[in-house]
């Protein structure tokens, strides 16, 4: 099976690893839940949620062909394809979360991938996203300097389709029928960030922001 994609053909193994513990932290202790994830890498997340004992049944959806082969043997199910061309009818409805880690940036159309996904959840199901922030400080004195560098990971990750703002971000979840509960920075702020913030009254904050978190729930009143 071939890798879909050229933009990952050079990247290494450890592009798709890694679990999110903080996600996992913030999933409901549900062993009876049923979770999916998209772009899953090769399964940690997923891994460590199982062994929480915080869901009975995890899918992920994953683009690379040797991720989704290696996540085959610590989830439930993994659906290997690019979600924009994805038939998940048989999905719709049956899940209790959707988690979706620094992947929304990689895909030519977010905004139709959510609405999507959004059939595969259950009303009042939780979605936990991150993805960075291109209003970080750093890119703006760089656009001021008129460079916009392009890097093997990170913010500025050759292969990022998609730009978000934490404003925007959470407009991309609102316009899939989400309810944001919650906009942040990944990582707690510094001493000095947190001061900046105080005395500016958060207006600034979205410069000293490097990744997007957001916690957000599907309405109870959408089918």
């Amino acid at each position: 099976m071939t890798n879909p994609s050229p933009l990952y053909a050079d990247k290494p193994m450890d592009y798709f690893s890694g679990a999110r513990q903080d996600m996992v932290a913030a999933l409901p202790p549900d062993a009876n839940a049923a979770v999916l994830e998209l772009g899953c890498g090769d399964g940690h997340t997923g891994a460590l949620v199982r062994s929480a004992n915080k869901a009975a049944y995890y899918v992920g959806i994953e683009l690379d062909a040797a991720a989704a082969s290696r996540a085959r043997n610590q989830l439930s199910d993994v659906i290997m394809g690019d979600i924009a061309s994805l038939n998940l009818t048989a999905h719709y409805g049956r899940y209790d979360a959707l988690i979706a880690s620094e992947v929304l940036e990689h895909l030519v159309d977010p905004w139709a991938a959510l609405i999507k996904l959004a059939a595969c959840l259950k009303p009042g199901a939780l979605i936990l996203a991150s993805s960075p922030n291109i209003a970080h400080w750093r890119v703006i004195a760089g656009l001021m300097r008129g460079t916009f560098k392009h890097t093997e990971t990170g913010v500025m990750d050759r292969s990022h389709l998609r730009w978000f703002t934490p404003e925007s971000y959470a407009d991309l979840f609102r316009s899939a029928g989400f309810v944001v509960e919650q906009v942040r920075p990944i990582t707690p702020p510094a001493r000095r960030t947190r001061w900046i913030n105080m005395i500016t009254g958060n207006r600034l904050a979205h410069l000293f922001m490097t990744q997007i978190y957001l916690i957000a729930r599907k309405p109870p009143y959408l089918s």
